[in-house]
């Protein structure tokens, strides 16, 4: 059931759908370890790329399947929701959070996962980041030109470089392999 596209997502019906989803992405979450702030951030110390290694599959996984169900027409693509690029608050705002990650240990959705594992640190990591989020609100008057600075529309890759959607595809999974091949092989020589 699309909830955006008719309009529904305020519903009961949405709201039991997304406490489900959540629900079941957080125990998974929980389960491959990201409910440790140690284990999120030895990513960015070199020490351990399961955080890479389980969401860069989760997105090729994704991509893949997406693509599939949009080829075989059991999907129309053109109806999943996008958002608009917009070049410099997106830039800044991905910094922001990428900043926000390696200081804090956590990012929203994980430490959500950590305040249910009992883990004060993503407690306070989301206080932190309400408040920032209101900061932000009370500031938004203030940025209203910068909120539209590089604004591009709702555009993809496939349609900026001018190529087939499957190309993109099949680019993100070679990628993602020489990814994990170069960190397997890396790994095992740290080790030996």
């Amino acid at each position: 059931m699309n909830f955006f596209e008719q309009d529904l997502l305020g519903t009961p019906q949405a709201w039991a759908y997304a406490l489900v989803i959540g629900a079941a992405f957080g125990f998974w979450l929980e389960r491959a370890g990201f409910g440790s702030s140690r284990k999120l951030t030895a990513m960015f110390f070199l020490r351990d790329f399961a955080v890479l290694q389980v969401m860069f599959t989760a997105i090729v996984t994704a991509l893949v399947v997406l693509h599939v169900l949009g080829l075989f027409g059991w999907v129309d693509v053109t109806h999943v929701y996008r958002t608009e690029t917009v070049l410099a608050p997106q830039i800044v705002g991905g910094l922001v959070f990428g900043v926000g990650f390696v200081a804090g240990g956590w990012c929203p959705g994980t430490a959500l996962v950590g305040v249910a594992s009992g883990k004060l640190d993503a407690l306070v990591f989301l206080g932190g980041a309400m408040l920032g989020s209101v900061a932000y609100a009370f500031a938004l008057p203030s940025l209203a030109g910068f909120t539209e600075l590089g604004a591009c529309g709702i555009s993809t890759l496939p349609e900026w470089l001018g190529i087939s959607p499957t190309w993109i595809v099949i680019a993100v999974v070679a990628m993602a392999v020489s990814v994990f091949v170069f960190l397997e092989r890396w790994q095992k020589a740290r080790a030996a």
